[in-house]
């Protein structure tokens, strides 16, 4: 194992560059503090959706555009992400960026993209290119240029401000090389001394697969995991523009929710259920399995030791780690006669969600009735409603809209804690519709109406955090 660290930084953060060189990059270091440190970078904040689609509302942007075969519109979001990517670098004059090389940059990669795109726009129009063969590659090349921006960037104010850094471009721009993802790593890398420099990593990796038909958009989580492990990291930070606590502090209050100083994988696994990814599940696995703890770090919060995750790590004392939810959950109800005692039921539901692509968050079941809650932006959900009806003619199935409240913890295995979480929905006058706990007793899920999405999530972590 390196006596060194990879630390991932979100794009949100980015954009605020000067607070980082104070929080993270250099602040009070001394020279030889600097060093066996490695940065992986996200797009600055809204890039990503300018190059693809918005994440939130879906709005396309130059990919969506090309995508749909909109010429004139794609080109014209190009130009005007070209523009807004110079306008981001003018809002770094001051920390030292150089415009002239960083505008050339820009202009390089935009020019590039452009020319590729023209050129794809050429061969559709013979009709022997199936979309499904160039879509795939043209969304790659989007994604690479955000991240490759934002390191290029960063490498040159900190080199500005005396840092030995370096610009390590795993986007693969004109790069003919198609291995795996740990072989591009490893061969940028191969010829770096972490002692004497700091590397700064493009978020996106290109690799024989591409990351974004694998992961899409958390890709930058990935590229970071692939880092730690094939480096041999001594430890994982990504820097977050909060620290992970008992609650959403927007929503319970700054002044009520704790900071969480340490937990495990199973329970960051729990919360990325609930939406509330500490990392990305799959970017997580490889590093719990080589035995590199990962550490949420408050950017905007130095000297906060933030929260540790680690393999085994229980809390000595029974307590309750995280209270949150979903709102956006659709539970979908199989009623049938014929279910009670029959084999394979069950398995024969799933068929239907597997072929549809649509994984449930939870689910329940008795004698005629099993219901499976699953995420009503799930994209294959309408198709697997159909299926569900063709396959079980004699079935009445149902959906309803619904919301799911997590009492998630690493010790709540004692009598008490389900009982203390009923009473105080029901004081606050909120019906449970449904109710689901495994017997390892690390999560437990309510299934409550929408609208009382945030009055539970209240209730719940003043009876069990603030009241303990």
């Amino acid at each position: 194992m390196g006596i060194h660290t990879v630390e991932k930084i979100g794009g949100t953060s980015m954009t605020r560059f000067g607070e980082l060189l104070d929080n993270i990059f250099i602040g009070s270091r001394k020279a030889n503090e600097l060093y066996n440190r490695i940065f992986v970078v996200s797009a600055y904040g809204g890039v990503t959706n300018w190059l693809l689609e918005d994440k939130k509302s879906g709005e396309p942007g130059i990919y969506g555009s090309f995508a749909a075969g909109n010429n004139e519109e794609w080109l014209a979001k190009l130009e005007n992400t070209r523009t807004k990517l110079i306008e981001l670098n003018r809002s770094f004059e001051t920390l030292g960026l150089d415009q002239d090389k960083a505008d050339a940059f820009v202009n390089e990669r935009m020019d590039g993209v452009k020319s590729c795109l023209m050129n794809l726009m050429q061969l559709r129009t013979f009709g022997h290119f199936n979309s499904s063969a160039y879509l795939p590659a043209a969304r790659e090349l989007l994604s690479s240029v955000g991240e490759a921006h934002s390191a290029y960037n960063s490498t040159l104010i900190l080199k500005q401000h005396g840092v030995n850094a370096v610009f390590v471009d795993l986007s693969g721009w004109k790069d003919s090389e198609s291995g795996s993802m740990e072989e591009n790593i490893s061969r940028q890398l191969a010829d770096l001394d972490f002692a004497t420099c700091m590397p700064i990593i493009t978020g996106y990796a290109k690799c024989a697969e591409g990351v974004m038909a694998k992961f899409d958009r958390g890709y930058s989580e990935i590229t970071f995991s692939k880092l730690a492990v094939v480096t041999e990291a001594r430890e994982g930070i990504i820097h977050k523009e909060f620290h992970l606590s008992t609650g959403d502090p927007k929503l319970i209050g700054v002044d009520k929710v704790r900071t969480i100083g340490h937990t495990n994988f199973d329970i960051a696994d729990q919360l990325s259920d609930m939406a509330m990814e500490a990392i990305h599940p799959k970017a997580s696995k490889e590093m719990e399995r080589n035995g590199i703890p990962i550490r949420i770090d408050n950017a905007f919060d130095p000297g906060h030791p933030g929260t540790l995750i680690s393999q085994d790590f229980v809390s000595p004392d029974p307590k309750v780690d995280m209270i949150c939810g979903r709102k956006d959950i659709v539970a979908i109800e199989v009623f049938d006669t014929e279910m009670v005692g029959a084999s394979g039921y069950d398995y024969r539901l799933l068929t239907s969600f597997a072929r549809h692509n649509v994984s449930y968050i939870a689910k329940n079941t008795n004698a005629n009735t099993i219901t499976h809650y699953v995420s009503e932006k799930t994209k294959g959900l309408r198709d697997c409603m159909e299926d569900l009806s063709y396959s079980f003619p004699g079935a009445k199935i149902t959906t309803r809209p619904v919301a799911i409240i997590a009492v998630i913890g690493s010790n709540m295995k004692i009598p008490g804690f389900l009982s203390r979480a009923a009473k105080a929905l029901a004081e606050s006058d909120i019906n449970v519709l449904a109710l689901d706990q495994c017997m390892r007793q690390v999560n437990m899920q309510f299934i409550i109406s929408r609208d009382d999405f945030e009055k539970a999530q209240k209730a719940l972590h003043k009876e069990l955090v603030e009241l303990q």
